[in-house]
């Protein structure tokens, strides 16, 4: 794995392409539909929903999607019960870093665990065990005896279950649509989760205001339950899992060889590191901009965080209409993170509710383009026996640097000023913009290995 060109290419085994999806879904009397036979594919304006071809990911894309639109519900609610306990900038970054440590502590050991499980069984346990978090903090909440101290042990909890949750969806993706529908797929994917975003913080807005905060999260709970049965529904291909012959620390050390050995692996996931831990940040002091700055009250900080949701969606639907050529990639890494830069300096410095409603829409529109492009760039480089460590790699360099990105945040925000700290949040993000420019002629020639690796293997 030394070489960065002749890595490991996404295996094409008939337990995972979608010819074999579709004779797993089809019943004994059942007729294959034309745009599930192999190499037929669809055209036009389906061709930006063709993931939805298989019935597996149209499930897991409803059931998620009501999930997401209740997890969003609480991550509002979550941020203004602490902002009403304790009126602390601080606090909300405390509460943030209490749920980010785990997953730094227990992903990449996670990952192997993700690459030797049955994947849909383990997400099916994750999602049970968030579903009960989120009635315990409701019923905290409504009993009137919730404290701060409570939303952070509970935050911590749901990071270690998301440790587990986050890489075991990211590498299941592949086991419902196949290889040659995975770049699509992740777009849906993403755009599923922005679409959550912008309805799920609207909801939270006006409930709040309306019945109050402990609504959010017993409904929060309750959409668990559409996930689960979703997952319960599918039909899989029987997928034959690697015995445990060796340690899980050489497992561990072979996933690290990996990230190491394959140089654009590697800068994905610094760069990732870097601008989620450090720059993105910012989206801890939006209760704050809401509350005194832009004096908007629960519905403005609902409408800021939908914002950037419909922004993330019309982002997303853009990416799936796309060919997905490795150019289009690239393209996707350089101007969504510099959109996204940009855009939060620009709500750093707005004093306006529609300045700010409009940065960020860019930032969502940005930080989608940018982000599904690293995923799929790093799903396409890697093999399927590393795709759950890799995977890993890649929760951690999400979640790596943000407790303490989240702490720094919320202290420059409670000892400088909010607007402050948001700018320096986007200068970072755009130093790594810079940075991304000077490595686009290494993601290009890995990216030309693999096609070449493709191109051999179907002689």
């Amino acid at each position: 794995m030394s070489d960065e060109l002749a890595q490991p290419i996404p295996d094409g085994s008939a337990a995972n392409t979608p010819a074999a999806e579709a004779a797993c879904d089809a019943g004994p009397d059942a007729e294959p539909r034309p745009d599930e036979v192999a190499g037929e594919r669809p055209a036009g304006w389906r061709a930006a929903f063709r993931a939805m071809r298989h019935r597996n990911f149209r499930l897991y894309f409803g059931g998620q999607l009501t999930s997401l639109i209740g997890t969003w519900m609480q991550t509002v609610a979550q941020s203004w019960l602490v902002l009403k306990l304790t009126n602390s900038a601080l606090m909300l970054g405390v509460v943030t870093f209490a749920n980010y440590l785990p997953i730094l502590l227990v992903a990449l050991f996670a990952g192997v665990i993700v690459d030797h499980v049955d994947r849909r069984r383990l997400i099916i346990l994750t999602q049970a065990l968030l579903m009960l978090s989120a009635f315990a903090l409701a019923a905290l909440t409504w009993t009137g005896v919730v404290r701060v101290e409570h939303v952070i042990i509970l935050a911590a909890f749901n990071g270690v279950v998301s440790a587990f949750d986050m890489p075991g969806r990211q590498a299941f993706v592949v086991e419902m649509v196949g290889l040659e529908d995975l770049p699509n797929a992740i777009a849906l994917n993403s755009m599923m989760f922005n679409a959550a975003r912008t309805i799920g913080p609207a909801i939270a807005g006006f409930l709040i205001a309306l019945v109050g905060i402990a609504a959010c999260f017993f409904l929060n709970g309750l959409s668990y339950i559409a996930v689960i049965w979703s997952l319960f529904a599918m039909r899989l291909a029987t997928r034959t899992n690697e015995p445990q012959s060796v340690s899980m620390l050489r497992r561990l050390r072979e996933g690290a060889a990996y990230v190491w050995a394959h140089r654009p692996t590697f800068y994905l996931l610094v760069l990732v590191a870097l601008n989620s831990g450090l720059g993105v940040q910012y989206a801890v002091l939006i209760p704050v901009f809401a509350k005194n700055i832009l004096h908007a009250g629960a519905r403005g900080y609902g409408l800021l965080m939908a914002a950037q949701g419909v922004g993330a969606v019309v982002g997303a639907v853009a990416l799936a209409s796309r060919s997905g050529t490795a150019r289009g990639l690239r393209e996707n890494l350089t101007v969504g993170l510099f959109l996204t830069a940009f855009a939060i300096i620009g709500f750093g410095v707005s004093s306006s509710m529609w300045l700010s409603l409009a940065t960020q829409t860019c930032v969502g529109a940005g930080l989608i383009n940018y982000m599904a492009a690293t995923n799929t760039l790093l799903q396409l480089f890697v093999s399927d026996e590393l795709r759950g460590r890799v995977m890993s790699f890649y929760t951690l360099s999400f979640i790596g640097i943000a407790p303490l990105g989240a702490l720094a945040v919320g202290y420059l925000g409670e000892h400088f000023s909010p607007e402050a700290a948001v700018v320096i949040c986007g200068t970072l993000s755009l130093a790594c913009a810079l940075i991304l420019l000077t490595r686009l002629r290494l993601f290009a020639a890995a990216q030309a290995g693999v096609e070449a690796a493709q191109v051999v293997s179907a002689i």
